[in-house]
């Protein structure tokens, strides 16, 4: 069984303010996709959620996902769906009943009984079935389970328990969480920061299943073992990520029952690479002379001295003789002997769950929240971003954040 794992497509994304839709950058790669899907033929295409950047996604986002569901699908390539956090659930999963005979499913919002989404498909060594999560937080999993659950750990762990897994079989599980070793997070930031130590799912709640196919963090990489597997994001959505390993998608082979599984990147290259340059103005318009590159999305921090219009007005002309970009010009001179702003596009960059924590610290004049209050916020934040999933949260909900807290409910 060979399949293509994606994950944090964002489609829609908009990068210091430029359309990653208008500038072509994401129809560029979907093009590539569908061409490398339409040589190596695989049986299926799993992307593990944040399908869209925003829940209520722009009109050219749609009809791109459109376009790459209906060209896939067109192959004779089954396509398998999750929501991730930046999705709305029910909206993706519009039409989900018509669309899985033509071989796309998507998973919907969980309820009650708590019961995924099952596809099983075949090969000459037997069945293969792909269970399909949705992003979850543990009041949602409450909700459907009929019972407490405080953290998220427990409540993946409770609701993969509910399923019919047969692990005689082999067992495919497509997610959207925060997944660490013993608590231990990998190193991230930009534009898929978020408040650390909140949300973890320890990696052997997926103990049993031959392979977990990860999205929410978008770099690429295993985790606690070879089989648990972040995909990453097809493109760079800030230039922290740029620090990166080379980002593709992952050609997944599963062969007999107990035997290894083995992952290949498939690297597509990018429209308009991304990266930074940091030095003094002299080092950096060297360094612009030198490269011969065009058609580059650049990030400049300056060394020497602060950003002024004559020398903004110098790099942009340099980089536009070369059909580059400078998407964010910065420097370091300034945060050092002035007091630096957090910009627009600063904030643009940062998780709702950060922007919250960063309100707090501002506010108490320096104090960071501690283990309590971050378990609110990133709360918080999650029932804001999933508010058209959640609905209005419910009391008994209100009073498990105010617990969390440890506070009681008539804080």
């Amino acid at each position: 069984m060979r399949f293509i794992h994606l994950a944090d497509l964002h489609l829609g994304k908009t990068l210091h303010g430029v359309s990653l839709l208008d500038s072509g950058d994401q129809s560029y790669w979907v093009d590539g996709f569908l061409r490398l899907c339409g040589e190596i033929r695989p049986d299926a295409v799993v992307i593990a959620g944040d399908v869209y950047d925003r829940s209520a996604p722009a009109a050219g986002a749609v009809a791109l996902l459109s376009r790459l569901l209906t060209e896939l699908t067109a192959l004779g390539i089954c396509v398998l769906v999750i929501p991730g956090n930046h999705d709305s659930a029910p909206r993706l999963a519009f039409g989900r009943e018509l669309l899985a005979p033509a071989g796309l499913h998507i998973a919907p919002p969980l309820s009650a009984p708590g019961t995924l989404t099952r596809v099983t498909l075949a090969d000459s060594s037997g069945p293969v079935d792909f269970w399909l999560m949705p992003y979850l937080f543990p009041a949602l999993v409450s909700e459907a389970l009929g019972t407490e659950l405080r953290d998220y750990d427990g409540a993946i762990r409770a609701l993969l328990a509910a399923q019919p897994l047969d692990f005689s079989r082999r067992n495919v599980l497509i997610a959207h969480q925060n997944v660490t070793v013993g608590g231990a997070e990998a190193e991230r930031g930009g534009s898929e920061s978020m408040v650390g130590g909140i949300g973890q799912v320890d990696y052997t709640a997926f103990d049993g299943f031959d392979y977990v196919a990860l999205g929410h963090i978008h770099a690429g990489y295993a985790v606690g073992r070879a089989a648990v597997r972040y995909a990453g994001s097809p493109l760079c959505y800030h230039f922290h990520e740029t620090t990166q390993a080379r980002k593709g998608p992952l050609l997944v082979e599963l062969g007999p029952k107990g035997t290894p599984v083995t992952t290949t990147l498939l690297p597509l290259p990018p429209l308009h690479p991304m990266r930074m340059v940091t030095g003094s103005f002299d080092q950096v318009c060297a360094a612009m002379a030198a490269q011969t590159a065009e058609g580059e999305y650049l990030s400049i921090t300056l060394t020497d001295q602060r950003v002024t219009p004559a020398l903004s007005d110098e790099l942009y002309s340099l980089c536009a003789a070369r059909n580059s970009l400078v998407m964010e010009l910065t420097s370091q001179f300034q945060t050092v002997h002035g007091t630096a702003e957090l910009t627009t596009s600063a904030l643009r960059q940062k998780g709702l769950a950060e922007l919250f924590a960063d309100f707090c610290i501002q506010r108490s004049g320096g104090t960071e929240p501690n283990e309590a209050e971050l378990a609110v916020l990133h709360r918080a934040a999650a029932l804001a971003e999933n508010a058209d999933t959640a609905l209005e949260p419910a009391p008994e909900q209100i009073e498990q954040v105010l617990r969390e807290a440890g506070r009681g409910a008539d804080t």
